[in-house]
């Protein structure tokens, strides 16, 4: 089985984030994509108090008509911040048979360098770099942190960055929507419409709610 791991805030989850997990999807050729909302990103603080189960309802709805996309909880059921390479090794555990590929943005590869145990990460699974407006990968060899560049050679022709280890790098091209949480945050919060940008069900709770008012 293919499994693929989105994280993210979510905050809230977007038209974007869905079609960056189709996009690695397809490429990939997942059975399955997990989407796993962080309870305490480490990267940037949280926008705004928007508690982790509010964020975690909200991709539950936007992902709920879509059999192949499933969501964890596993970041809130856990303490301190929520790491990428302690959520890939427990999954690694629940689903040790599993290929497992850790879902990106182009934005966030071009700062992997700066993550906690970011090379653990390349060893644990592999990536899928899902290339966003602003944020095209050019030369894929030369993004990678300068540590880890002598176990990767580039392949041209599929596009993908291979390791020693078998684990690769998979750069793909995602969705021409340049779409913002805080731009979605900042409308909400206005009292504008947001329903170009979210699911009609992220929208219609998020006005219930009133989470960002």
């Amino acid at each position: 089985m293919r499994i693929g791991l989105l994280g993210g805030s979510f905050n809230p989850v977007h038209d974007a984030h869905l079609s960056i997990a189709g996009a690695a999807q397809s490429a990939c050729l997942l059975d399955r994509v997990i989407f796993i909302p962080a309870a305490d990103p480490p990267h940037k603080p949280l926008a705004g108090d928007v508690s982790f189960e509010h964020r975690a309802h909200m991709v539950s709805i936007a992902i709920a008509e879509r059999q192949d996309f499933e969501m964890s909880t596993i970041e809130g059921e856990r303490s301190g911040k929520s790491y990428s390479i302690d959520t890939i090794m427990t999954f690694r555990d629940m689903f040790p048979m599993a290929e497992l590929f850790f879902i990106i943005g182009g934005d966030s590869f071009k700062e992997i360098g700066l993550w906690h145990r970011y090379a653990d990460i390349f060893t644990a699974c592999s990536l899928i770099v899902v290339e966003r407006p602003g944020y095209e990968i050019i030369e894929p060899y030369a993004s990678l942190p300068v540590a880890i560049k002598g176990v990767f050679r580039f392949d041209k022709e599929s596009r993908r960055l291979i390791q020693d280890s078998c684990h690769s790098v998979c750069f793909v091209q995602g969705t021409p929507q340049d779409i913002s949480s805080t731009e979605i945050r900042r409308l909400a919060a206005a009292g504008n419409s947001i329903t170009h940008l979210v699911p009609p069900s992220v929208a219609a709770y998020i006005s219930q709610q009133r989470i960002y008012i």
